[in-house]
């Protein structure tokens, strides 16, 4: 026997969850109270969709994530951070305290509602795979334990509503553990996709595998690494699948992402005679606001759950089977057929500071791919921050976060604490423009309250230059902060602001020798000097725009 309260924690804790980000507020107390005594740590943040975003990186890291927030107030200021955890298939548990069950019955009207009370759950509901709303002591364990089994199973949001009244309530301990359905695979469909691929792959000379999130979601690298082993092919990643792999093995080719890839890439893939593309979502902005040129009948797409090969569909067939099949049955290209050139080339040349020299949008991420060590984690905002950072390689142990697909902006701040709790042993490396930055700067005070050490370069082009570059307009003019001073204001930091190469230069060796705080660089760059990628796509965008008008 046990409580409600408990419970779920305990079965948090199972699954690997060791913090909650959430907000306090008087419908959840009791509820974080019992969450204080639990061996799961609260973790608080300034805001309920900073802790959204927070968890939702932790997620990304650890499999799986939760956020705890009151009712009202505190759930619909969440919902834009688990709609972005639903879009990019991140497992997130969203817990929201309830009004007492008997006062929600007399349908009184109280703070922090609107009289309806099923509206929180409505909306919820549409956002996440599964909802439920714990209103019966005897049936809780079995709903928590179904709505834990259907996050970690689909890979996306979940909500759980509990009235306050109901927190300390007993309930059973069920005999089994949680119920996690296995991956389904109909072995007819298995069995077709794979000669069909296998035909399409052994016939082709110059194939490309292009692999995506999907990889990092379902813990699918080492079969990745066994295929092209097997197989010889070169790689390519998309944007949200950035960082599967090790970007120095030498047959990564690099991030393709349309129009907005290095010509090398866009080339190499668009010119193979059979593309590979795994665990990919087919967005605008992974295929570079849809410039990408992938021709369907050399194209075979798989995900989680089916493959495509041209026309034909294969379902239920699951991403992890589909690859093994292809290990099985795929023989090694000869290298010398398949025109791969490593990505880690870009990193041939030294890179030679111009003392004094103003800095620019292209030398500073020039000086990032020589910066960025093994044991790091880059996290990027939307913005100019993630289209600059596509060419920027990630080494063993580095991995790569970015709301590639839902690009929210703002993300990179509170998904940094995510990051820092999940991943203590990496050094957090953030790349955030001044507007993005002005979304959700108040978090920057949580991660200094933990003492974490994280490297933060503050992008200051001067407002909202990825705006700018579809169409430049007064909206996208901000108010000048004096940014590189607001860590001093949260706590025990260092920052410095950065114009010319010779700065960044000593910047950089002082962040290198601090390890006990975080350091903050305010990087000024001129107002429309941002990547060639960002130019790409505000071409494509504006050309998308005026074709749908």
């Amino acid at each position: 026997m046990t409580t409600v309260g408990e419970y779920l924690f305990q079965r948090l804790k199972s699954l690997g969850v060791d913090h909650i980000f959430g907000v306090p507020g008087d419908y959840v107390l009791s509820l974080m109270d019992v969450m204080i005594e639990s061996p799961v740590n609260l973790v608080c943040t300034c805001n309920e969709l900073n802790a959204g975003y927070a968890a939702d990186a932790y997620a990304r890291v650890k499999g799986i994530g939760a956020v705890c927030v009151t009712y009202g107030v505190g759930g619909f200021s969440l919902v834009n951070a688990v709609v972005g955890a639903y879009a990019e298939r991140v497992p997130l548990v969203v817990i929201s305290g309830a009004p007492n069950s008997s006062v929600k019955q007399q349908n009184l009207l109280l703070h922090h509602t609107t009289g309806d009370y099923n509206l929180q759950f409505s909306i919820m509901e549409k956002a996440t795979v599964a909802a439920a709303i714990l209103n019966n002591p005897a049936q809780a364990a079995l709903q928590i334990d179904q709505i834990l089994a259907a996050c970690i199973h689909h890979k996306r949001p979940v909500y759980l509503e509990i009235p306050c009244d109901i927190v300390n309530q007993p309930c059973l301990i069920p005999e089994s553990c949680i119920y996690i359905s296995e991956k389904l695979t109909d072995k007819d469909a298995l069995k077709e996709a794979v000669e069909e691929a296998v035909n399409l792959l052994d016939k082709s000379t110059k194939p490309v595998i292009l692999a995506g999130v999907e990889f990092h979601r379902f813990n699918l690298q080492d079969k990745l690494l066994k295929l092209l082993e097997v197989t010889g092919y070169p790689l390519a990643t998309t944007l949200l699948g950035k960082s599967c792999l090790s970007e120095m093995h030498p047959q990564f080719i690099g991030t393709y992402v349309g129009a907005l890839s290095r010509d090398y890439v866009s080339q190499r893939l668009e010119g193979a005679d059979c593309v590979l593309c795994l665990g990919a979502i087919m967005s605008d902005m992974n295929l570079g606001g849809f410039t990408a040129k992938l021709d369907s009948n050399k194209l075979i797409n798989a995900n989680s759950e089916k493959v495509k090969v041209k026309h034909h569909f294969y379902q239920p067939v699951y991403l992890g089977d589909f690859i093994d099949g292809l290990i099985e049955n795929l023989q090694k290209k000869e290298l010398i057929e398949l025109d791969i050139k490593p990505a880690s080339d870009l990193l041939a040349s030294s890179y030679e500071i111009k003392p004094e020299a103003k800095l620019t949008n292209v030398r500073f991420y020039e000086r990032m791919n020589h910066f960025i060590a093994q044991k790091s984690f880059v996290i990027s905002d939307t913005g100019d921050a993630i289209v600059a950072t596509i060419d920027l390689l990630m080494p063993n142990k580095t991995d790569f976060i970015g709301q590639a697909f839902y690009l929210s902006i703002g993300y990179s701040i509170p998904a940094c604490l995510g990051v820092c709790f999940a991943s203590p042993a990496t050094r957090q490396i953030v790349f955030v423009g001044d507007g993005a930055f002005q979304m959700t700067a108040q978090e920057l005070s949580t991660i200094i309250r933990h003492k974490f050490n994280p490297v933060i370069f503050l992008i200051n082009n001067d407002g909202y230059t990825i705006e700018r570059v579809i169409n430049d307009n007064l909206y996208n003019d901000l108010q000048p902060w004096k940014y590189h001073q607001l860590p001093a204001v949260f706590g025990d930091s260092w920052s410095c602001v950065v114009r010319t190469e010779d700065e960044l230069e000593s910047a950089l060796k002082k962040a290198d020798a601090i390890e006990d705080k975080i350091c903050f660089i305010e990087v000024i760059l001129d107002r429309f000097d941002c990547s060639e990628g960002l130019t790409r796509l505000g071409r494509a965008l504006k050309s998308a725009n005026t074709d749908q008008s």
